[in-house]
């Protein structure tokens, strides 16, 4: 059954705008994306919660072009990538290695535990990108993967490459039985810079309590409250901060998109020097490639692929 408060984003506002959040549920979207890859439970555990933080952050932004979040590192997960565009339509993919994975389980003896991504990914980094903010050039931030656990490493993002005061919990819930899917929360609150465009009247000793109390009601937060179907978005956020001048200004939908298509994929394989494609085509003449992000697969014969070799003729 589709779970009507789930798979949206709502906006809203304290304090008469002092303080900016978001709060995330993800249900089919997450589970469209988990299903096109079959990844082991730790890979697909690390891949939806990181896709949860990538749908709070880029709600936190306008753009008309894509926000990606990536974390790269030299662990069994070595790569995880969540595109998310300006009509919130989302893709993620992983790149692991089977063998480590089993391996670190072993040494670490965590063989029935689901390890936290920063252990999975191991030493590395995490980049926000924007492309197509307001018309300006790209924006990238980056921090290295230093957190127990992936709300960690976010807030040390938020604090080193942003330098915004920010309260952040992610919420994951896994499968319980047979035929159950993933189930995924989170919820950001951010101060508004009270310099450079809108200016609030707050007085500092005040909104520092304020502040303390809304991080408090935060982590009081339970998985019980997020995952309860029957709880609509808007009634978690007055439990939360009925005291605080809520207001809700907007609400968006999350929907699974990718954007590979098959002439974009032949052009990018025409580009290839022509033995790499005759090593890569079958007995029949057939190129099959892969969209490491919804599975799709496409098939080429090798004589559609010759524009590189039209181009040194």
């Amino acid at each position: 059954m589709e779970n009507k408060n789930f798979d949206q984003c709502v906006s809203f506002y304290l304090e008469d705008g002092a303080l900016m959040g978001r709060f995330v549920r993800l249900d089919k979207v997450l589970n469209t994306i988990l299903n096109n890859h079959q990844y082991p439970l730790n890979v697909s555990n690390a891949l939806a919660e990181t896709t949860t933080l990538a749908a709070l952050c880029s709600a936190m932004l306008k753009f008309d072009g894509l926000f990606t979040l990536q974390i790269q590192g030299n662990g069994p997960v070595s790569l995880l990538v969540i595109d998310v565009t300006a009509n919130a339509q989302i893709r993620a993919c992983a790149k692991f290695n089977e063998e480590q994975l089993n391996k670190a389980k072993t040494l670490r003896k965590t063989q029935d535990i689901i390890e936290q991504t920063p252990h999975l990914v191991g030493g590395g980094y995490m980049a926000m990108t924007v492309d197509g903010l307001n018309g300006t050039p790209p924006y990238q931030g980056v921090v290295d993967l230093k957190g127990k656990n992936l709300s960690e490493l976010a807030l040390r993002y938020f604090k080193n490459s942003e330098q915004i005061d920010t309260h952040l919990k992610l919420f994951l819930q896994r499968p319980q039985t047979e035929g159950e899917g993933f189930l995924s929360a989170g919820i950001i609150l951010q101060k508004v810079p009270l310099k450079g465009g809108k200016d609030i009247d707050t007085d500092e000793e005040k909104m520092n309590l304020v502040w303390e109390d809304t991080g408090a009601f935060i982590e009081s937060l339970k998985p019980q409250e997020v995952f309860d179907t029957a709880l609509s978005n808007e009634e978690i956020l007055e439990r939360l901060f009925h005291s605080n001048k809520l207001k809700i200004s907007a609400q968006k939908e999350f929907v699974f998109g990718c954007r590979c298509n098959k002439e974009k994929l032949k052009n990018t394989l025409s580009s290839f020097d022509p033995k790499d494609l005759d090593d890569m085509a079958d007995d029949q003449g057939n190129i099959e490639a892969t969209c490491h992000f919804c599975g799709q697969k496409y098939v080429f014969k090798r004589s559609e692929l010759h524009l590189k070799e039209k181009c040194l003729q």
